[in-house]
């Protein structure tokens, strides 16, 4: 019987190691790849928190013009006529707002962007558009404060020209932007005629003839102040899209007696329509909405004229949220109404004050809303 004789292992032959010798090259390499993996998460989450060089619209509060609204810690109506025979209505008229998500000093980061993209009741707009350069925060809200008390005039002034009043109206100087051409030359108070010797007999007359000649031309503006008349020569220049001379006008009519409207925090001019609206239902028998519940928007003027608004797709959202069936829509933002909206709001395309009229006693009588002007683009 042979010896047992023990072979020498040639090194190159492949040997099974113990566990605790095997290599930790992929144990290492997969450790790196979640160090690597986590850095890039953090980062992304980094970036996401940023802010971001937009802001953000949204659906704001909806108030209904024939309803109330908190004021001094009270419940007080929107609209009140002291003095003077109201009657009853039912219904509401809601007006509609936006409000915007952001500001220079703490805009939203960029994930709040992101997510604001794919919602169709948002809107994304540059930090500019909403804060122009070298307009401070007081000065866009003295001007949105400004451009509310004015619609609330205009629309006083139209509803009671509807009703067979007649408004005289004066406008006045309210406030001068710092360094503007009409600086120094104008003051508060001052009641401005005419520009380049024809009559400014409103504010979109007044603006009309400021933008005529462009910027870069002289223009004449009529004034009186403490009973004389006077003129200035100023230069007519570019701010915020439109031609200006730097001077914030508020219109104050002649009314035959008092109306007062409660609107705490809201700014802008597009509410004129819903207001003007709001106070012909009350001072006129029975319900111009029969009992349905209308929304809409819209500036107005002293003669009626409805004109466009900003973010009309917010506030289409906004009035579906509140359970408005109906929407009252100024006819020449049809544009940006179209394809936008929402299931259950039907949308009714107004120039004037007498569409809007029209339109609500349709609603009231039951009418087909397919027999009613839908806004069509272009």
């Amino acid at each position: 019987m042979k010896d047992a004789v023990s072979t020498p292992i040639d090194p190159r032959e492949e040997r099974e190691l113990p566990f605790s010798a095997r290599p930790t090259g992929r144990t290492d390499r997969s450790w790196i790849g979640w160090l690597l993996l986590t850095l890039a998460l953090v980062l992304v989450v980094l970036m996401a928190l940023s802010p971001s060089a937009y802001v953000i619209e949204q659906p704001g509060p909806v108030y209904d013009t024939l309803g109330e609204t908190e004021h001094a810690g009270e419940n007080v109506p929107l609209i009140d006529v002291p003095g003077q025979k109201t009657y009853p209505t039912k219904g509401t008229l809601d007006l509609l707002t936006v409000s915007v998500v952001g500001t220079p000093a703490a805009p939203p980061d960029l994930l709040q962007v992101a997510l604001a993209w794919f919602d169709p009741s948002k809107s994304v707009q540059p930090l500019s558009a909403i804060y122009p350069s070298g307009t401070t925060s007081e000065q866009r809200d003295d001007e949105s404060r400004l451009q509310m008390e004015n619609s609330q005039q205009e629309a006083i002034a139209a509803a009671l020209t509807e009703l067979g009043y007649d408004i005289p109206r004066t406008l006045s100087v309210q406030s001068l932007l710092d360094g503007s051409p009409a600086a120094g030359e104008l003051k508060q108070g001052d009641r401005i005629t005419s520009i380049n010797g024809q009559e400014a007999t409103d504010l979109p007359r007044l603006r009309e003839l400021v933008a005529a000649n462009g910027t870069g031309h002289e223009a004449t503006i009529g004034f009186v102040r403490d009973g004389t008349a006077g003129t200035i020569r100023v230069t007519p220049y570019e701010h915020n899209g439109a031609v200006v001379v730097g001077v914030g006008i508020a219109v104050s009519y002649d009314l035959p007696f008092q109306v007062d409207i409660q609107l705490e925090n809201v700014g802008g001019p597009s509410a004129g329509m819903m207001f003007a609206l709001g106070l012909y239902d009350k001072l006129t028998p029975g319900a111009l909405t029969g009992g349905a519940r209308v929304a809409g928007t819209g500036t107005i003027d002293a003669q009626g004229a409805v004109g466009a608004i900003g973010g009309i797709r917010q506030k289409l959202h906004g009035a579906q949220r509140a359970g408005a069936r109906w929407f009252l829509a100024p006819r020449s933002n049809c544009d940006e109404v179209v394809g936008h909206v929402p299931d259950g709001v039907n949308v009714i395309a107004v120039a004037t004050l007498d569409d809007a009229l029209a339109a609500l006693k349709a609603i009231a009588d039951g009418v087909d809303p397919s027999g009613l002007p839908p806004c069509r683009a272009g």
